[in-house]
């Protein structure tokens, strides 16, 4: 019995052995190729996320890799983890420029990905760029690729990278020798990688064995589909190249980011990146659609206040131009009459839609107070409540009030206009006290 016992012993061991071996293969082997992106704070956060997903939709099961500073938050680190990136901390590389601008401080982190020895072929994105189409046929290309930005310079925003230790360390020892057109890692690579506007352009098309049977090129040039700038499809209304084969969008232009509202209303390509946004699952509570309950203004606010509030705004602003036509004399200087439109129609407009957002906030303290009744602990918020915030409350609306008086004495006193003789005259109470007289 124990001969046999052994035996069995001996074979689970086998097996367990041979598993491990099978699992480290597996994992070695989709550990060879990875997406990477950088990281340096919470600002770019739905960027790499929304880049992730585009990356997921188009079909790759790579590796997603993040590179990210001490300035990114835990919240970040574990919203990311929660997505599927793997989470890699780095620290800053300094800028040996002098002259750049603030913001280049640290872009020299980026030549790290350069040293991630551990993927044998890596595709570098930046996090304001997304995917359109299947890019893994990138992985193919040469030890260094990227797109040429005005026929001469490289675009450092989607790059094909072979990490080297070699290369790594070459780059480090002349990262204070080397002239950066730009301040930052992008004139130092068109430095680095001289004569790169004279490489060949990289054919993904071509057969494999053509590809297996050619010496692997030192450099190759991305075609404009895999770095579409933006800021072309700005000059022309268009892209440059078929929209149909396009692979990556690359949002260059800087105040305009596709995660800022305001770039919806200025750029169509950026329809394409919000299109992407809206499917974002809620890897943590609150952040599907690519939402994020820190930047909540006005958590658990009904649907319908929003429209409400839309509508008392505009017949507000209706109301309050259409008082000021009938207030202000007509036959008043033009500048005067400007000035007077200016301010009467502030005014009233200020005096309707405060007097409905004072309503607004009185119904959502009721609400509040209702909720409060419900805490285990009453003494004690009766306690809090008496001693700070009610304070602080009465205050506000002893400043609200006398903010509010200050207004309308400002709209009696506004229209008061002078003649000749320096006598008051008020507008339109003037006029009909005058035909009252004559009359």
């Amino acid at each position: 019995m124990k001969v046999i016992d052994f035996r069995y012993g001996f074979i689970f061991f086998l097996m367990f052995i041979s598993c491990n071996w099978v699992i480290g293969a597996i994992k070695s082997q989709s550990s060879g190729e990875a997406y990477v992106t950088l990281l340096y704070g919470d600002e770019f956060l739905l960027g790499v996320r929304v880049l992730g997903k585009s990356i997921r939709d188009s079909g790759s099961t790579k590796d997603m890799v993040v590179l990210i500073s001490d300035g990114v938050s835990q919240y970040a680190n574990d919203l990311l983890r929660a997505d599927g990136w793997i989470v890699e901390k780095i620290s800053l590389l300094s800028n040996p420029n002098q002259v750049r601008p603030t913001r280049f401080w640290g872009v020299y982190t980026k030549l790290k990905v350069f040293n991630m020895t551990k993927y044998k072929k890596v595709v570098y994105l930046d996090a304001d760029t997304i995917v359109v189409k299947s890019i893994d046929d990138l992985f193919k290309c040469g030890k260094f690729c990227a797109n040429l930005k005005h026929s001469e310079r490289l675009n450092s925003g989607v790059m094909v990278i072979e990490p080297s230790d070699e290369v790594f360390k070459d780059m480090m020892s002349k990262v204070t020798t080397l002239p950066s057109y730009t301040g930052g890692d992008q004139g130092f690579l068109n430095s680095y990688y001289v004569g790169f506007a004279n490489a060949q352009v990289y054919e993904p098309n071509q057969p494999l064995d053509v590809l297996n049977s050619r010496k692997v090129p030192e450099m190759e040039r991305l075609s404009t589909l895999y770095n579409a700038d933006v800021g072309l499809y700005m000059l022309a209304n268009k892209w440059m190249v078929d929209e149909k084969e396009l692979r990556v969008i690359h949002y260059t232009l800087g105040p305009l980011k596709p995660w800022d509202w305001w770039t919806s209303w200025l750029l169509k390509p950026v329809d394409v990146w919000q299109n992407v946004r809206v499917r974002l699952q809620e890897s943590l509570p609150g952040t599907g659609g690519g939402k994020n309950p820190r930047d909540e203004l006005i958590p658990k606010v009904p649907a319908f206040l929003g429209g409400i509030s839309i509508c008392v705004c505009f017949a507000a602003a209706l109301v309050s131009l259409g008082l000021s036509l009938v207030i202000i004399p007509r036959q008043v200087m033009p500048w005067t009459g400007l000035l007077l439109m200016y301010e009467w129609t502030f005014t009233l407009f200020f005096l309707q839609f405060g007097s409905y957002l004072h309503l607004v906030y009185q119904w959502g303290k009721a609400v509040a107070n209702r909720a409060g009744q419900f805490r285990a602990d009453p003494e004690s918020l009766d306690h809090e409540s008496g001693k700070g915030h009610q304070r602080q409350q009465s205050c506000c609306d002893v400043a609200a009030c006398y903010y509010g008086l200050g207004m309308a004495f400002l709209a009696i006193l506004t229209p008061v206009r002078f003649d000749g003789r320096r006598r008051p005259r008020f507008g339109v109470l003037h006029d009909i006290c005058c035909r009252t007289s004559v009359d």
